[in-house]
């Protein structure tokens, strides 16, 4: 547990959220979610 003096010094560094899609940073609208994965009987 950190002083009031170690506190009022350095303070706390907020926690940097994780980007879920790191690999596509330059371009997000590459970015697709599958809403299923099938397989379909040859017709």
């Amino acid at each position: 547990m950190p002083t009031i003096n170690q506190l009022v010094r350095k303070g706390r560094r907020d926690k940097i959220a994780k980007v879920k899609t790191a690999a596509l940073k330059g371009s997000p609208q590459r970015r697709g979610v599958c809403t299923r994965v099938y397989t379909t009987t040859p017709k």
